[in-house]
């Protein structure tokens, strides 16, 4: 496996850590809503800030597909390359 392809694999990783935590922030976030809304609390702050989070999601999964795409092109690359000649 080439050095590229291995830290792309690692960027994969982080991506879905990332990915991961941030659903958790915007169920978090949508659960403090609610409690908010049921108890007459000015939720303006809070729904800005949950489309913040939303928003910052699509970004990080659109990161996250470019990094399968680069994943993808390396693996295709290294099916391609010659193979070095083993010898007798």
């Amino acid at each position: 496996m080439t050095d590229y392809l291995q830290q792309e694999q690692e960027d994969l990783i982080q991506a879905d850590r990332h990915l991961a935590a941030g659903e958790k922030r915007v169920i978090e976030q949508i659960v403090l809503l609610q409690r908010m809304t049921e108890k007459g609390y000015d939720t303006a702050t809070g729904k800005d800030l949950l489309r913040l989070l939303e928003e910052t999601m699509v970004i990080w999964q659109d990161h996250r597909q470019l990094i399968l795409d680069a994943i993808a092109r390396h693996e295709r690359a290294i099916s391609h390359s010659p193979q070095a000649d083993p010898g007798p």
